[in-house]
């Protein structure tokens, strides 16, 4: 059976919701590359209720057989209230995104360069103690360690993305452009950075010893990227 197109999928969505519907918005890598194997969707209705959600349900179930990922779901006032509690997604969705159905989402909703500065030396902060947590746990399982730097990868090249556009840059789409421009800016080695970030897009697998070069090199990236955000100063603006 032929797999649902993002057209008819978009078709269903707007069928099963009608006038509840208020936009239907295509983001993450679909958005930046134009294609991926599980593609990212918003939805934002007048309001979410029980009603809502079984209806959604049914109307994406051959979408999520398909292999996608089931969208988020918001309600109108979440999403015009939710930009300084999600201020680095809704950065990067607004820089990457298509709107599928309805109207554009944002109308009326601004993104606080300040709240994008705290999350995400929020974010890196975490994501620093969580590496040297794994990097503890999984001394002498080089799969297991490997494993886990693999999984975090996406997440630090979104706060690369939301850096960059933090400092008034452009965040490039192709993964290996966008860490070699964090890296002249921050101050760390692209490389090992590059290729672990290319075997996590390719879903290899990788073993890492305990001293394994590449790994010590992407801790010593992150470490200084949230260094490098807890040093800007604070900025009023926003977008």
């Amino acid at each position: 059976m032929a797999k649902m197109t993002l057209e008819q999928f978009g078709e269903s969505v707007r069928g099963a919701l009608a006038g509840r519907l208020v936009s239907l918005v295509v983001f993450g890598a679909a958005a930046r590359r134009g294609s991926a194997d599980a593609v990212d969707t918003l939805v934002i209705c007048d309001r979410v209720d029980s009603g809502v959600l079984t209806t959604l349900a049914a109307a994406v179930r051959p979408w999520l057989k398909d292999g996608h990922p089931a969208p988020l779901v918001f309600s109108q006032s979440e999403w015009t209230d939710s930009a300084d509690a999600f201020a680095i997604e809704f950065s990067d969705l607004k820089a990457h995104h298509r709107v599928l159905a309805g109207r554009d989402p944002w109308a009326g909703v601004t993104i606080s360069d300040e709240d994008v500065r705290r999350q995400l030396e929020h974010e890196l902060r975490g994501k620093v103690v969580r590496l040297r947590q794994a990097f503890v746990a999984t001394s002498g399982h080089p799969a297991a360690r490997g494993a886990a730097v693999l999984s975090s990868v996406s997440g630090f090249l979104t706060m690369l993305r939301a850096l960059l556009r933090l400092s008034g840059g452009e965040a490039p789409a192709d993964r290996a452009a966008l860490i070699a421009a964090a890296a002249a800016r921050v101050g760390f080695d692209p490389g090992p950075v590059t290729t672990l970030a290319l075997a996590a897009r390719e879903r290899r697998t990788f073993k890492a010893a305990d001293d394994d070069a590449q790994v010590v090199a992407y801790l010593a990236a992150v470490t200084r990227t949230a260094e490098y955000v807890n040093g800007l100063p604070t900025r009023s603006g926003g977008r």
